[in-house]
């Protein structure tokens, strides 16, 4: 792998203050080969050199992580799951924790506890939902 050494004029792809996104800039100052001080490209702000930041998608790994801990869950607690003792879901019932649901899209489904006046977390196939109820 070649590296290319820094010089003072250069083009490096930085966090520009003003501007407040990544920009292309002019090194003004080294050190130790490293830019110190940099010229905007845009708004031609000098400022110190910081490094350009990473677009993060939110919560995207927990998000899987929570995902895949949902899906072993309901692998562990199917067994045990008898369908033909699971009520038709409907939003004018009311129901009450480990209570086996069938919705007409989600399938088979637990109740896993209520969430505040008129909802409940259900846990089906496809992961937790919230449900409405009465």
């Amino acid at each position: 792998m070649q590296s290319t050494t820094l010089s003072a004029g250069d083009q490096i792809e930085a966090r520009c203050t003003k501007c407040r996104k990544n920009t292309n800039h002019a090194i003004i100052t080294l050190a130790d080969e490293a830019p110190v001080e940099v010229q905007c490209s845009a708004c031609s702000r000098q400022h110190k050199y910081r490094a350009p930041t990473v677009a993060k998608v939110p919560g995207l790994r927990q998000s899987l992580l929570h995902k895949d801990n949902e899906r072993k869950e309901w692998e562990s607690l199917r067994p045990n799951m008898n369908s033909a003792k699971a009520s038709e879901y409907s939003m004018t019932d009311s129901y009450k924790v480990k209570a086996l649901i069938n919705h007409p899209i989600f399938g088979l489904g637990l109740v896993q506890r209520l969430s505040g006046a008129q909802k409940i977390e259900v846990l089906f196939e496809d992961g937790k939902k919230t449900m409405r109820c009465k």
